[in-house]
């Protein structure tokens, strides 16, 4: 192609970025243009919000949701994507308040087919990828860890600045949303090591792993407000101990409490982060969504679940002692049910969740809710 054509494609592009606009592709509605509150999103994080990353890393031992009955609830298709739900995820939702379809595509997926830089222009990327942690150990080989995510970010960063050049790149940054969610499986794998070698964890134990986990985020967030990142939505660690994962080792299905305090602990040390953070870090504004106070203080039965401790996918008692895989146990009215597998929600907990960061009652976000964040200006 000539030289003509790809001044004329550089040209639309920052044509976008001005306009806040997807050109790609098919062109959006005007009503989403209207309704689209940011430029672009940029997703960071586990499976609660991964759309296919995973699907694209090699090994036996890496977690995927590639296989029925993943997705038999999404719309359009009902076939699995990557993500660890029946339908649409939590990032899905978030991205649907703030004007868009669905996700950011996977950036494996956009790699794959050529899009990489047209998509992190005009409508963002997911980098998250499922089983990772804040710490490069956790789950190591089988996930893109937060910290290789976001240097994926600035590869992508680097032939945005190429395409379009670095002022234009600079504006589009400060105006998007950065979406991270993260933290859970490191919690998983503290615990999981504790029980191997028979034992509970010390006050020096929980100190120890506080201080990695929040040096590491720290790390990641102000790398990435450095490769321009200033509106940051948050989500913490919801209470770990009452997935039906760890329900199932409770011969009375309840809750572990030690796992949730565990849980509680970090996000109280996420909160003074990120205040810190943002007392530093000229124009970072951030929205903490508090998924841990959600789950608490939501009355499920009254949010229209009639259970919420079991898989609606899986197998043997609480549906939690078999994968949700083609054959597994399947529950007749997902909508109904809060976990979708063993460890992660369904399409409709994902979709309450969302609505509530975005706008839903004040206790749930700090200092903002993902609507001001998104609104907020420089």
């Amino acid at each position: 192609m000539g030289m003509g054509y790809e001044l004329a494609v550089k040209q639309a592009l920052v044509v976008s970025i001005v306009l806040g606009v997807a050109v790609a592709g098919v062109e959006p509605s005007k009503k989403m243009m209207r309704l689209r509150q940011v430029p672009a999103m940029y997703v960071f994080g586990d499976s609660t919000l991964d759309v296919g990353n995973n699907n694209y890393l090699p090994g036996e031992g890496v977690p995927r949701a590639n296989k029925p009955y993943y997705g038999i609830d999404l719309p359009g298709s009902g076939k699995p994507t990557g993500r660890f739900s029946n339908g649409y995820n939590t990032a899905d939702f978030v991205a649907k308040t703030l004007g868009f379809n669905k996700s950011p595509l996977a950036y494996f997926v956009l790699k794959a087919h050529d899009k990489l830089i047209p998509s992190a222009i005009t409508r963002g990327v997911s980098y998250a990828s499922a089983g990772s942690g804040i710490l490069d150990s956790t789950n190591a080989g089988g996930n893109i860890p937060l910290s290789q995510q976001v240097r994926l970010f600035q590869s992508t960063k680097a032939e945005m600045d190429a395409t379009v050049g670095p002022g234009a790149v600079t504006s589009l940054l400060t105006r998007s949303f950065f979406l991270l969610g993260v933290g859970s499986n490191d919690l998983f794998v503290f615990t999981t090591e504790l029980a191997k070698q028979n034992r509970s964890a010390t006050q020096s134990d929980i100190a120890v792993l506080y201080g990695s986990l929040i040096s590491n985020y720290s790390a990641a967030i102000t790398e990435l407000y450095e490769l321009g990142a200033r509106k940051l939505g948050i989500i913490n660690v919801g209470p770990v101990g009452c997935v039906p994962r760890v329900r199932v080792l409770n011969a009375t299905g309840g809750c572990a409490d030690g796992m949730n305090q565990l849980a509680a602990g970090f996000d109280a040390a996420l909160e003074s982060l990120l205040a810190g953070l943002a007392a530093k870090l000229p124009g970072m504004a951030y929205s903490l969504a508090d998924s841990f106070g959600l789950a608490a203080r939501t009355d499920q039965l009254a949010a229209g679940f009639v259970n919420a401790d079991s898989a609606c996918c899986g197998g043997g008692r609480l549906g939690a002692e078999a994968d949700c895989l083609p054959g597994a146990t399947l529950c007749a009215d997902r909508d109904r049910f809060l976990f979708w597998d063993r460890v992660h929600p369904s399409q409709r907990a994902a979709m309450l969740s969302a609505q509530a960061y975005y706008d839903g009652p004040a206790q749930f976000t700090k200092p903002i809710n993902f609507k001001q964040l998104a609104q907020a200006q420089e």
